[in-house]
């Protein structure tokens, strides 16, 4: 692992979308962009991390639409957070990561209904303060953290400057524990 260049500001708590248990030996952080092609390389590869690891690893997801660059990924991530307010954060995540290339409105819409959501709250809750405030937050933690690209991860509060390939990350982890 590449000498630690920043500290995850601020730590994983309540507020933050969690897999796994708090007991876990490591936590992965990720701040991540739905529309961004390399974090849907990287999601292959912390799929893989999770079945590595089992209970040895927790996974925290934050928000880092890179609008500018990715059109669809601020409504990408609202519809992540709309759907974490009926507990499907993680479904719609993955199902956004699996769809990367089909992020519009209506794609958005398909994704709530496959899920089960209740749609007429899915719809306000896309637009709903809350929401975009919850985004905003994780955008503005991710910039304090050093954040500056997708995806950045950060290994047990330290961010990780290595490459997210599979053995690398892998090393980096077991590192960490």
């Amino acid at each position: 692992m590449k000498a630690a260049t920043a500290k995850l500001t601020p730590p994983v708590g309540e507020r933050d979308h969690v897999q796994g248990s708090e007991r876990a030996l490591v936590t992965l952080v990720e701040y991540g962009d739905y529309e961004c092609p390399y974090c849907g390389e990287a999601y292959v590869v912390v799929k893989a991390l999770q079945r590595h690891f089992k209970d040895k690893l927790r996974l925290v997801f934050r928000n880092f639409p890179l609008s500018e660059a990715h059109p669809h990924a601020a409504h990408a991530a609202q519809a992540a957070e709309a759907a974490a307010v009926q507990d499907k954060f993680w479904a719609m995540h993955d199902q956004l990561y699996e769809n990367q290339q089909a992020l519009e409105d209506e794609d958005l819409a398909q994704y709530a209904a496959a899920l089960s959501l209740n749609i007429p709250l899915f719809n306000r809750q896309m637009t709903d303060h809350h929401v975009t405030a919850r985004i905003r937050e994780d955008f503005l933690s991710g910039v304090r953290s050093g954040v500056n690209g997708t995806p950045t991860f950060f290994i047990n509060g330290v961010r990780y400057d290595g490459s997210y390939n599979l053995a690398e990350m892998i090393a980096a982890i077991d590192e960490s524990a």
